[in-house]
């Protein structure tokens, strides 16, 4: 539902900035870190959309499912260098 509430401002923003984050707290005992990447509207200051980092993977693999979850045709995408690989 938010995803979609997202997608109806579009025009309303071009640059888009996609990073990943782990999520402070998540860590506890024989459990790993929560590892999270977002969709960041620059010009509107709002989170378009997150992708949980599966368990023993990267960064590198829940780009391109957020990607394909939100309309990026047309704007401009940055990344840090986890980001460039040819997969995204």
């Amino acid at each position: 539902a938010f995803r979609s509430w997202t997608q109806g401002l579009l025009g309303s923003f071009r640059q888009i900035a996609i990073d990943g984050k782990c999520l402070r707290g998540t860590a506890r005992g024989a459990h790993n870190p929560v590892h999270m990447v977002s969709a960041f509207a620059t010009e509107l200051g709002l989170a378009l959309g997150q992708e949980k980092v599966a368990d023993k993977s990267n960064e590198i693999t829940a780009i391109p499912a957020l990607l394909a979850a939100l309309d990026v045709e047309g704007c401009l995408v940055s990344l840090d260098a986890m980001g460039c690989q040819k997969e995204v």
